[in-house]
């Protein structure tokens, strides 16, 4: 039986910056195809920026033809006025995606951090490292929200049963320590 190789793009909507990342999965390995960062804040207004997310999705869509979609959810604050504007910036990658008929899974912060780093809590910083570590980048990452987008679509794989965190077979660090040396630093 062959599996199938699954590509992923992962978002992380913002109104300032919002990150992508394009995986190609294959049981448990995975590759970097693309990443990058869409820079809103130039734009005077919120309608231009949603257009331009609006369009860029579009063309990652069109582009690479992914899979699936995976998106970090709006977490909850105190200005709900940003928590508003966050939810637009998202609902329009949706439909960006949807519009090609992708499937889409959205994912909390947490549990994208607890995925990737085994740590609900972890900084950006440390989420960057673990994705230089996983996808063998050289150099530091310098654009996290684009590493912070590389993560939801890692963790949307794992979630798949797949990965370090899943609910098939050995589900720990351990184990995915002892299966993969080479990975770790």
């Amino acid at each position: 039986m062959v599996i199938k190789e699954k590509l992923i793009l992962g978002i992380d909507p913002g109104t300032s910056v919002m990150g992508y990342g394009l995986i190609s999965c294959q049981k448990q390995k995975i590759n970097l195809i693309q990443f990058g960062v869409i820079h809103l804040s130039k734009y005077p207004n919120h309608e231009i920026k949603l257009k331009k997310i609006y369009d860029r999705v579009s063309e990652l869509t069109s582009e690479y033809l992914p899979d699936e979609v995976a998106l970090e959810a709006p977490f909850y604050g105190e200005n709900i006025q940003s928590m508003l504007k966050l939810g637009r910036a998202q609902g329009v990658a949706m439909a960006a995606a949807l519009n090609k008929e992708i499937p889409i899974n959205e994912y909390a912060p947490r549990r994208i951090k607890q995925a990737v780093t085994g740590n609900g809590n972890a900084s950006k910083e440390q989420v960057a490292s673990m994705i230089q570590t996983l996808l063998k980048l050289d150099g530091s990452p310098k654009l996290l929200d684009a590493t912070d987008a590389l993560a939801v679509a890692i963790c949307h794989h794992f979630s798949s049963g797949v990965g370090v965190n899943s609910s098939k077979g050995k589900n720990s660090w351990k184990a995915f320590i002892s299966e993969n040396p080479k990975r770790v630093k």
